[in-house]
């Protein structure tokens, strides 16, 4: 008896895997198995009124879409506090050679090192006095970014996320580790100016981060013991983050704060979306291999998917965004409405051929659903109805993308395409 009512269990239980499998095994990479879905039109308001013009677009329609997102996926963020304050440590005038000033700016969140601080670092070209600048969030520490010996070493540069504990590693090893994916002295040269944060400053990248994290300090300062189900997510606080970095920046007479590119790699391009999405002073925005709930459709079943997002990093988003998991269906938005908040400043989307997880083809997608709300703007869309080959950049206008060979990460061909873009771009911004 005991038997037979062991293989019913099993028999059971091995139906239920097989119906479920049936209805969604893990990952789709097969372009002929993606089933047919619906976008939500970007010009249709709540109320069924089709948006004719940008003033419409942006007095009633954005607000409504910004609004979807902050109740139902990255979650309210607070506003800039008003004891927020910068302290710059160290300046040298002569940095790389005399190529460069390098400044490390401490931004105090609560007017003082008694709450959270977050190190800034920014470069400026010497040889232009008022220059358009990059900004983005680093994922190991500022150090990581450049073997220049004079950038502080960033006491929590890595963490590990199953095991919650910190690696402490050996300055030869965590200098310029990730220098590849941020080029300085070509930004530098093409006179750009770079500003940069550390995620692990903002908040540190697991589950329970953010009791070590700016999302903590808020927490604790609101008089509350939880967060609300639509409160902001990690992706916020590395947003939030982005804004501060350029509230400092339009204090610096080195930059011209009015011509500041937000970019992003992975989860750091969804934060760029966002980002840019809340703040209209990001005068371009790019994401590089952002995917699933950046700028990949979450709709398309290809590659990484919404319920996968909120099993490994339930962090990231609000917890509203659960309900969405199996469920992309149901979402009052999808990823070409985050994309086209940016509308009608300029946005760059950028994937690679090797990273099927971040679908590639529905980044691309996204960014052509934007397209009729740049219309609204009179800005050109990419000017390519279908996929663009491998290495060949479409876009002329304020849109862009471009798939790349090779795998989840930042190029050399990666920022050649955001220099040009924002040669393009950033020189008619006033």
């Amino acid at each position: 008896m005991k038997r037979k009512t062991a293989l019913a269990v099993v028999a059971l239980m091995s139906l239920l895997l097989s119906t479920h499998a049936a209805e969604r095994p893990p990952r789709n990479y097969d372009e002929s198995k993606v089933p047919p879905y619906t976008l939500p039109d970007p010009l249709i308001c709540n109320d069924g009124r089709k948006v004719l013009d940008a003033e419409a677009w942006q007095t009633k329609r954005r607000p409504e879409i910004l609004e979807a997102y902050r109740s139902q996926m990255h979650g309210r963020s607070p506003a800039r506090p008003p004891e927020l304050k910068f302290e710059v440590t160290s300046t040298d005038t002569k940095a790389l050679d005399g190529l460069a000033t390098r400044k490390e700016i401490e931004i105090l969140v609560s007017g003082s090192k008694d709450g959270p601080v977050i190190h800034m670092l920014l470069y400026t070209p010497n040889a232009v006095p008022h220059a358009p600048a990059f900004v983005g969030v680093n994922f190991d520490g500022n150090h990581t970014i450049h073997t220049d010996p004079s950038i502080t070493i960033c006491k929590e540069w890595w963490n590990d996320a199953i095991q919650k504990k910190d690696f402490y590693r050996e300055p030869k090893a965590a200098r310029g580790k990730a220098s590849v994916q941020w080029p300085v002295e070509t930004l530098l040269k093409r006179g750009y100016a770079l500003a940069t944060v550390p995620r692990n400053d903002i908040e540190p990248d697991y589950p329970e981060g953010w009791r070590r994290g700016i999302r903590g300090y808020f927490l604790q300062k609101s008089g509350k013991t939880e967060f609300a189900p639509d409160d902001w997510g990690a992706i916020g606080a590395w947003a939030w983050t982005l804004s501060r970095a350029l509230d400092y920046l339009e204090t610096d007479a080195s930059v011209d704060a009015k011509r500041v590119a937000v970019m992003g790699h992975s989860r750091m391009g969804k934060t760029a979306l966002w980002a840019g999405a809340q703040d209209e002073r990001f005068a371009l925005v790019i994401s590089n291999n952002s995917g699933e709930c950046g700028a990949a459709l979450s709709r398309r079943w290809f590659g990484e998917m919404i319920s996968e997002a909120n099993e490994f990093n339930p962090h990231w988003f609000c917890a509203n965004f659960k309900q969405y998991s199996n469920d992309e269906s149901k979402l009052p938005f999808d990823a070409h409405e985050l994309i086209a908040l940016s509308a009608p400043r300029p946005v760059y989307v950028a994937s690679a051929e090797l990273d099927k997880g971040a679908d590639p083809h529905g980044e691309f997608l996204a960014t052509k659903a934007a397209e009729p709300v740049y219309r609204l703007f009179g800005k050109d869309g990419l000017g390519v109805a279908e996929m663009p080959e491998v290495n060949h950049p479409v876009g002329s206008g304020a849109m862009g993308y471009h798939i790349r060979t090779g795998k989840h990460d930042v190029t050399a061909f990666d920022w050649e395409q955001y220099l040009a873009f924002a040669d393009r771009n950033l020189a008619a911004v006033k």
